[in-house]
């Protein structure tokens, strides 16, 4: 059963200082990383009932069950949902330090359609950051691995600080 949580409660983000699997660098260092103060205040996110695997500069991992909900006219996944976990695991990538970076645009290709009970995961890499500007590439794939839409999102970092 899918976990049900109100738009109030944080999105969870794992705790561990153990080593990331294929990395000797843990999941957090000592201060945690402004992605989580940034997650707990995400009603969005927490509202789609949106599960952070990782949490690092530069790489995230976002995953979201597919509820009857989610699903449009055609039962299927509505693009819409499919758009937000993409974009919640390039938020979490681009806010690499304790400057607030947004969104400049995005762009997304659907390539599967999925249904209600599904588990998608989104992957977000950055691909570049020069300046006060990124660009993050974000793969979405279903429960089997199959590729479900590709993301690339560009960022700009602002002037304000978390």
């Amino acid at each position: 059963m899918a976990e049900t949580r109100t738009a109030d409660e944080p999105v969870p983000v794992p705790e561990s200082d153990q080593p990331v699997p294929g990395s000797d660098q843990p999941v957090h260092e000592s201060a945690p990383p402004p992605n989580r103060a940034m997650m707990q205040r995400d009603r969005a996110s927490a509202s789609l009932g949106l599960v952070v695997g990782r949490d690092d500069p530069g790489y995230a991992v976002v995953s979201m069950r597919v509820r009857d909900d989610m699903t449009n006219g055609f039962r299927i996944t509505h693009g819409g949902f499919v758009f937000a976990l993409a974009d919640t695991a390039f938020a979490i990538a681009c806010n690499e330090d304790d400057r607030v970076t947004v969104a400049a645009g995005a762009d997304i290709s659907f390539l599967k359609s999925t249904t209600a009970g599904q588990t998608l995961t989104a992957t977000a890499v950055r691909r570049a950051r020069s300046g006060r500007s990124g660009i993050y590439d974000v793969t979405v794939v279903d429960e089997l691995g199959d590729t479900v839409a590709e993301f690339r999102g560009r960022s700009r970092t602002t002037s304000q600080t978390f």
